[in-house]
C-alpha cells in the first residue's frame, strides 16, 4: 500500500494518535522458554511507538507475537491490525521499529521481510471483528 500523506483538515487529535503496538508477555511469549531478550524488544518499540502489554494473545505456538494496530490514518485507509508471530529476533524487532517509525498499516508499505512473519489473529479475534 503507498504511503498516504497526513489529512491536514483531520481534527488534530486523529492526525496524531500514532500505531499502537500489542506485545504478548505472558506464559509463552516473553518468557525463558522462547529465546531472547524480551525486555529490551519492548523497550525498543516503545521508543517509537505506545505499547501495550498483552497477559495472552491466544497463540503461544507463534511466541513471541506483536499485533501492529494502525494509525487512526491508517484505520481511515481501511487498514487492520497486522499480527506477526515468531518475532524473536532483533532484526525482525527492527524491521516492525521501522515499519512503524514510517506509518505502519494503512500508510506505509509493510517491509517484504515481515511477510515471514504475518499470522492469523486467534478464531476469538477474527470472530470478534469479522
Amino acid at each position: 500500500m503507498p504511503e498516504r500523506p497526513v489529512d491536514e483538515n483531520a481534527p488534530t487529535s486523529d492526525r496524531t494518535v500514532p500505531c499502537r503496538v500489542v506485545v504478548c508477555r505472558d506464559c509463552c511469549c516473553g518468557t525463558v522458554k522462547v529465546r531472547g531478550d524480551h525486555p529490551a524488544q519492548t523497550a525498543r518499540l516503545r521508543e517509537i511507538a505506545p505499547v501495550r502489554t498483552s497477559d495472552c494473545l491466544d497463540l503461544c505456538e507463534q511466541a513471541n507475537v506483536i499485533v501492529v494496530q494502525p494509525s487512526a490514518v491508517g484505520r481511515a485507509a481501511g487498514a487492520r491490525p497486522v499480527w506477526l508471530g515468531l518475532v524473536n529476533d532483533p532484526n525482525a524487532t527492527e524491521d516492525i521499529v521501522d515499519w512503524v517509525r514510517a506509518g505502519g498499516p494503512g500508510v506505509a508499505d509493510r517491509p517484504g521481510i515481515l511477510d515471514l512473519y504475518l499470522i492469523d489473529p486467534p478464531r476469538r479475534v477474527r470472530t470478534a471483528t469479522s
